[in-house]
């Protein structure tokens, strides 16, 4: 007699502080019931997450990734960092189909702080439909070494064609922050100057998009490669006017 166990599935879930994890916690205080299948990752926003940390999750044996945030045009900052997440999960799941991995173990919803019974009901659906894929890797016929091999492999491509972030010399002052606060110095340009961002050496952390000044609003966050940067914007001068536009604490 052999015995059967049945698959309990690994979610990795990135939950928005301000409304989906505040869900969580209210399914959890009314004692909701529902798979304790997921393992929660806070962010502040939903728009922090980082494509990377997606297929990062499946190359450590995780059968799913479920990301919840704010509902749309409800989002905490004024980025609306859930439109930049819908986008980066539909491009992010046109890159699973391209590296061997069912786009269904992929799920993003939106919930708010007084929606547990939703939040329950949700993760309910997803880990009974991941019981129905199986482990990562059966539904697609491949190995999860594979699946590693192929990812790690697709990295660049990832972080390159996914998402990028690039600085409007139109509306860049020169004011240096991003330049200051970047952690691998992909933003060349000086004080006064027009910044540009290094493609090629961009992390795709997003501190940049989060220390631009708001009245400025110089550097975007878009998807796929961006067009070029014309060589003349890179150190162009501020002029004294725009200069003392820029001017910040």
């Amino acid at each position: 007699m052999v015995l059967r166990h049945d698959f309990e599935p690994r979610i990795l879930g990135f939950l928005c502080n301000w409304c989906c994890y505040a869900g969580a916690d209210l399914a959890g205080v009314s004692r909701y019931q529902y798979p304790p299948n997921i393992r929660v990752i806070r962010v502040m926003c939903s728009g922090r997450i980082d494509p990377k940390f997606v297929f990062r999750a499946f190359t450590r044996g995780a059968d799913g990734v479920f990301i919840g945030g704010c509902w749309l045009d409800e989002c905490h900052y004024v980025t609306n960092g859930n439109y930049h997440t819908l986008d980066m999960t539909r491009r992010a799941s046109n890159l699973m189909v391209r590296v061997g991995l069912n786009p269904g173990r992929l799920r993003i919803e939106w919930v708010s702080a007084s929606e547990g019974v939703r939040f329950a009901e949700v993760i309910t659906d997803f880990t009974h439909r991941l019981k129905e894929l199986g482990p990562v890797g059966m539904a697609e016929g491949k190995e999860p070494a594979q699946i590693k091999r192929e990812i790690e492999a697709s990295e660049n491509f990832i972080r390159r064609k996914l998402l990028s972030y690039v600085i409007d010399p139109l509306k860049c002052r020169g004011c240096y922050i991003c330049h200051r606060r970047c952690p691998v110095g992909a933003i060349t340009g000086a004080k006064n100057q027009v910044h540009v961002i290094d493609q090629e050496s961009c992390m795709g952390c997003g501190i940049c998009l989060q220390s631009c000044p708001t009245q400025f609003g110089a550097i975007a966050l878009i998807p796929g490669e961006p067009d070029p940067v014309i060589p003349e914007a890179a150190g162009m001068m501020i002029s004294a006017s725009e200069s003392d536009m820029g001017t910040v604490a």
